[in-house]
């Protein structure tokens, strides 16, 4: 029962860390920092990979390793963000690592549904099967672009405060 609730509770992290991930990339798009959008996405974004170390599991899973090689791309996003301020090069750094995070977390996603959704278990049930690896390579090509535009749109107004 106290797995079940803990399961929920990471999941809903997780989909809030989505939204609120999805609001700032179309900031970024927009050239808008979204400064509470911003603030929330990367507090639930290192919530829902600090939440997901505490699962119970038997050696070492692909979710590990995902969450091992988020934690460094959160810290340097954080980092860009909040102490060097978008200066420089920080903006670029930055806008890089939002996406890069949000789509680890999308990538979770698309995993989950293909485990967890009847239709599209039955589609990929060990998700080596071509419909999940397409998926993937689409949520994955889809990332890359709006990584690509985000960063030359990015160019938000400077913070008026310490």
């Amino acid at each position: 029962m106290i797995l079940l609730i803990y399961t929920i509770i990471h999941t809903v992290i997780s989909l809030i860390a989505i939204f609120t991930g999805i609001a700032v990339l179309f900031g970024m798009l927009a050239g808008k920092r979204l400064d509470g959008w911003t603030k929330w996405f990367l507090i639930t974004a290192v919530a829902t990979t600090i939440t997901g170390f505490f699962f119970p599991f038997h050696g070492f899973t692909p979710a590990i390793g995902l969450g091992i090689i988020s934690l460094p791309f959160l810290a340097l996003t954080i980092y860009a963000r909040y102490p060097k301020h978008l200066a420089g090069a920080w903006r670029w750094i930055y806008a890089i690592g939002a996406v890069i995070c949000l789509y680890f977390n999308l990538f979770v996603l698309v995993v989950q549904a293909f485990e967890k959704v009847p239709a599209l278990h039955t589609m990929a049930p060990t998700q080596t099967e071509s419909p999940f690896k397409l998926t993937q390579l689409i949520v994955l090509a889809t990332f890359i672009l709006l990584g690509i535009v985000a960063v030359i749109r990015f160019h938000p107004e400077p913070s008026h405060t310490i």
